[in-house]
């Protein structure tokens, strides 16, 4: 080997790393924008609904526009984070008018109370934004998975504030079991782009701070371990009903008009039902309740069905704040017949139903840290430890690919 041909890799290289520090900024400069553009219309409408609560009696109509606006934009068929999930695993397109579609759709679910969160909006924008950029640079096969990976984390980060989470949970959660390797320079850097534009047009992360730190003694483990069983059976239910709301919505109801607007009046009747609209919306602050204050012991089970109905029947947002909001009520009603910190304990349902829900140990255990701070650090990592495993090969997700069973005795899905 000439001497010239051993300069050939390294040029390549730094050509490389070059090439991917612009398109990994590019790409988290409009992901960061994108998503804090997003954060501010989802907030002015979530104060307009709270202001005015008769919009709710609004959702049914709602519904139909959604609807409409798919059928506008030529997403009859589009099948959510899934579609995006399938882009990455197959090198398939993503439509570009997925971007107006969703970001329309998502705000007019938020304005009239349906309950669904944001980041599944999130990562549809940045899949959607990233095949734009795609198209312009030309890039294909590998390298066009790598970009759509960088716009989901970028706009996950601009929208949340979140950049280490964002970025691992990018990688990870598209086939557990596996780390999309070439693509972590790239998406930390999206990550980090996105969070320092969304922080200079004055988004924020939500974090926490816990005054109770938990001991590790043999009994403190004991309890947590106990808990983290049974968040590993509620992400199991959970995700067996979110599947089934949307399969017997579908089954039932066939016509999508039809279906929405039937939809949006059991969430309005639920709500009259309620007598409030803390159910509603994407439920952060009620996770945030959880976390400071008591809950009632039913708020995580009037969360999973007011959730699962709405984005059954085809409302618009995601799955993951719900999630949050599920896991940390239910954590903190738990945690207390337990003898843990209610406090402590909902921060743990929080961090451990993520896990479960979404396989995605690594980014939750990175979620406690930006969120709880690292005090707490292993008592979160034995929660995302055991939940990740105990929780079965289940999934909020039906395009996520499991490359190994999470157990020796679980089998691996195709």
């Amino acid at each position: 080997m000439t001497f010239g041909e051993r300069l050939r890799k390294p040029k390549q290289a730094l050509w490389l790393i070059g090439k991917w520090t612009f398109l990994s900024v590019l790409m988290g400069t409009l992901g960061g924008a994108l998503g804090a553009g997003f954060h501010y219309v989802l907030h002015l409408v979530t104060e307009a609904r709270l202001a005015h609560t008769w919009l709710i009696f609004l959702l049914p109509i709602g519904g139909l526009a959604i609807v409409g606006l798919y059928q506008l934009f030529r997403l009859k068929t589009n099948r959510g984070t899934d579609e995006i999930l399938d882009a990455v695993q197959n090198d398939k397109s993503i439509p570009l008018q997925i971007t107006p579609g969703i970001f329309s759709a998502t705000a007019i679910t938020h304005l009239l109370g349906g309950s669904a969160g944001r980041e599944g909006a999130a990562l549809q924008l940045g899949g959607s934004s990233a095949a734009l950029l795609n198209t312009v640079f030309r890039l294909k096969n590998i390298e066009a998975r790598m970009m759509i990976l960088c716009g989901m984390s970028a706009v996950f980060s601009g929208l949340f504030c979140l950049p280490l989470t964002a970025c691992l949970f990018a990688l990870e959660f598209v086939t557990v079991g596996t780390l999309f390797s070439p693509a972590l320079l790239p998406c930390f850097l999206s990550s980090i782009t996105a969070t320092w534009v969304s922080n200079a047009l004055g988004v924020e992360a939500v974090t926490v701070s816990l005054d109770n730190p938990l001991g590790l003694t043999g009994g403190n483990i004991l309890r947590l371990v106990g808990l983290a069983v049974l968040v590993s059976l509620l992400g199991m239910v959970m995700c067996y009903v979110f599947h089934q709301a949307k399969h017997l919505a579908e089954k039932w109801l066939k016509n999508p008009w039809f279906r929405i607007t039937v939809g949006g009046v059991v969430i309005v009747a639920l709500t009259l039902l309620v007598g409030d609209q803390r159910y509603n919306g994407a439920g952060m602050e009620l996770a945030l309740q959880a976390i400071h204050a008591e809950v009632n012991w039913f708020d995580f089970i009037l969360k999973l069905l007011f959730t699962a109905i709405t984005l059954g029947v085809g409302f618009k947002g995601g799955e993951i704040v719900p999630t949050l909001c599920i896991g940390a009520t239910f954590g903190g009603a738990v945690g207390a017949l337990l003898g843990l910190n209610p406090a402590f304990a909902a921060a743990l349902g929080l961090v451990g139903l993520f896990c479960c829900v979404t396989n995605s140990p690594l980014a939750s255990i990175v979620l406690s840290i930006e969120m709880f701070g690292a005090t707490n650090l292993y008592g979160f990592v034995l929660m995302c430890v055991i939940t990740f495993a105990f929780s079965g090969n289940c999934s909020l997700y039906a395009d996520q690919k499991m490359k190994y069973g999470k157990l020796p005795f679980l089998k691996k899905e195709s």
